[in-house]
C-alpha cells in the first residue's frame, strides 16, 4: 500500500540529488482579490487536486501559468511563492501570458485543436497557424522557466498534459542530461483520427524527446505507439513498450491516475463538512427524498446534454419518482471565450429550463444547475450526501470525480453510475453501475436500478470500490511513475 510516507521515502532515496520540477498549465493555488483583501485559493481541477499531495511529499518546484487576478501581488522577484499557504511545503513559480498569448496558446491550439482531436466525441478540431505559433512560443517560455530552476543541477522534470507537448524538446536541446517525462491526462486517439493534425510530426517528435511518456490506460499507450508507427521513422518495441526516435529512447507506460483517498476520506469526516451537510436541505431549494449529483466542467466531452435527456426520460418513464428526486448538477463554466463552449452553456441552460417547466410543481422541480462554483468543503458535503453520483462522460481519460465520490462516501450509502467510456470504468466496474451515455433509455433504467438497490448491495459495492481507490491511490500513481524513471 502506497502512502505519503512511502512516496517521500522513494523520492528521498532516489531523487535526493535531483531537483524535482513539475510543470502544468493550471496552477494549484491562485491569488484572488476578495474585496480589498487578497486570498490564496486552492484551484479545483483534476490535475491540481491529484498532484498537490504529491508535490507536498516531494517538496519540489511547480511551474504553471498564472491565472489569478492578484497573482503578481503574491510572488517574489523570481515569480515564486511558497504553497500551500498554511504549510509552505513547496515552491510555485508562475509563468505570465498576455491576453493574446492566452487566446492563441490556451483557448486556441490547446482547446480548439488538441482537445477535440484527442476526444472522439464528434467535435471538429480547428487548426489555425496563428494559434500554433503562439502555442510553440508559450511552450518555449515554459521550458525557459524550467531551465532557470534547473540551473546547473541534475533534474527530474515532470511535464503535465497536452498544453506542453513541445517543452520536453526545448529542455533537452539545452540540457540533454536532464530526465524529462510527460503524463498525458486525456485520451490518445487512434492513428486515423490523429493523422488530420497538420502539426502531427512536430508534436510526436516533441513528446518523443521525453524519457518516459505516461498515459492512463494501456489502450491509449497502444494508440500512441500505433500513431508513431504510422507517422514517423521510428523503432517501436511493443514487448518493451518503448520507442527509439532519432537515437533517443522513450518508454511508454500506463499509470492510472487517482486521488488522495485517505486525505479525502479524513476530510469528509471533518466538522466543517458535517456542518455543510446539515445545511444542504436549506440551500437546495426544491425538497427531495433522493439526491442525485453530477460534478463537471461545462464541456462537450462530459455528456451533460445526454445526461439531461436521460433524466427527462427517467422522469417520464417512472413518474412515481417525480417530487421525490432532485438532480444537482455542478457545472463550472469553462473556456467561455470559445464559441463551442458558449453555445453548449446556452443549450444546457435551455434544456434544464425546459425539463423543469415540464415537471415542476409549486414546491418542487427536478434539476438544480449551479454554475457559480463552490468551495472544496461543499464539494465533499455533496459527495457524502448524494445517494447517486452520475458520471456520464462521452469520452474521458480517467475522470477523477468518480474516484473522489468513492473516497468521500464514508457512509457507504452511495451508488456510482459511470460511463463505460471513462478510464475509471476499467478499475471500478465491479462496484459501479456502468452506462452508455448515448443510450438515454438504458441510462434512465440504470437510475431506477440504482435507486432501488438494497442497502446491503450498496454497502457491498461501495466497499469494493473504496478498497480499489484506497490501494490505487495518488501516491501509488506517482510512486510507480518515479520508480520507472529511476530505472533509467
Amino acid at each position: 500500500m502506497w502512502t505519503k510516507d512511502s512516496l517521500i521515502s522513494v523520492i528521498e532515496k532516489n531523487l535526493k540529488d535531483y531537483k524535482f520540477i513539475v510543470a502544468s498549465n493550471r496552477e494549484p493555488y491562485m491569488h484572488e482579490y476578495r474585496g480589498k483583501e487578497i486570498k490564496c485559493i486552492k484551484t479545483v481541477s483534476g490535475v491540481t487536486i491529484a498532484l498537490d499531495p504529491v508535490m507536498q511529499a516531494a517538496k519540489g518546484v511547480w511551474i504553471a501559468w498564472a491565472g489569478g487576478n492578484a497573482d503578481k501581488e503574491g510572488v517574489d522577484e523570481n515569480n515564486c511563492v511558497k504553497v500551500p499557504p498554511d504549510t509552505h511545503t513547496y515552491t510555485l513559480k508562475r509563468v505570465w501570458l498576455s491576453t493574446e498569448e492566452e487566446d492563441g496558446y490556451y483557448y486556441g491550439y490547446s482547446n480548439q485543436a488538441l482537445w477535440p482531436l484527442s476526444h472522439i466525441v464528434y467535435e471538429k478540431p480547428v487548426f489555425l497557424k496563428g494559434h500554433w505559433l503562439i502555442y510553440k512560443k508559450i511552450n518555449q517560455r515554459f521550458a525557459e522557466a524550467i531551465l532557470e530552476e534547473i540551473e546547473m543541477d541534475k533534474a527530474f522534470v515532470w511535464l503535465q498534459d497536452y498544453h506542453l507537448t513541445l517543452a520536453g524538446k526545448y529542455i533537452k536541446k539545452k540540457r540533454p542530461d536532464a530526465i524529462v517525462s510527460m503524463f498525458w491526462h486525456i485520451p490518445w486517439p487512434n492513428p486515423e483520427a490523429f493523422r488530420i493534425c497538420p502539426q502531427k510530426k512536430e508534436i510526436l517528435s516533441g513528446l518523443l524527446s521525453c524519457d518516459l511518456l505516461g498515459f492512463h490506460i494501456r489502450y491509449h499507450c497502444i494508440n500512441f505507439m500505433n500513431t508513431v508507427d504510422f507517422e514517423l521513422e521510428a523503432k517501436t518495441n511493443y514487448e518493451e513498450n518503448s520507442i527509439i526516435h532519432r537515437g533517443h529512447k522513450t518508454l511508454v507506460r500506463a499509470f492510472p491516475i487517482s486521488v488522495d483517498f485517505e486525505g479525502i476520506s479524513d476530510e469528509s469526516h471533518s466538522l466543517p463538512v458535517v456542518q455543510a451537510i446539515k445545511q444542504l436541505p436549506e440551500q437546495i431549494e426544491p425538497s427531495y427524498e433522493i439526491l442525485a449529483l453530477s460534478v463537471d466542467r461545462i464541456d462537450y466531452t462530459k455528456g451533460i446534454l445526454e445526461r439531461l435527456k436521460a433524466i427527462d426520460r427517467f422522469l417520464e418513464k417512472y413518474p412515481e419518482y417525480q417530487r421525490k428526486i432532485v438532480f444537482y448538477q455542478m457545472g463550472a463554466l469553462s473556456r467561455i471565450r470559445i464559441k463551442t463552449y458558449k453555445d453548449l452553456i446556452n443549450k444546457v441552460q435551455k434544456l434544464v429550463k425546459e425539463i423543469n417547466c415540464k415537471y415542476r410543481t409549486e414546491s418542487w422541480y427536478p434539476i438544480v444547475l449551479n454554475t457559480k462554483g463552490i468551495d472544496y468543503v461543499q464539494h465533499l458535503a455533496l459527495y457524502r450526501s448524494a445517494d447517486l453520483c452520475i458520471v456520464s462522460s462521452r469520452h474521458d481519460g480517467m475522470n477523477l470525480v468518480a474516484k473522489e465520490y468513492v473516497a468521500a462516501n464514508v457512509d457507504l450509502k452511495g451508488v456510482l453510475i459511470l460511463s463505460k467510456f471513462t478510464g475509471s470504468a476499467r478499475e471500478l466496474s465491479k462496484g459501479a453501475t456502468l452506462i452508455n451515455p448515448y443510450d438515454f433509455e438504458s441510462t434512465a433504467d440504470a437510475i431506477k436500478k440504482a435507486i432501488q438497490m438494497s442497502k446491503e448491495k450498496r454497502v457491498e459495492r461501495m466497499r469494493k470500490m473504496r478498497d480499489i481507490v484506497a490501494e490505487r491511490n495518488i501516491y501509488r500513481w506517482a510512486g510507480k511513475f518515479i520508480s520507472n524513471l529511476v530505472r533509467l
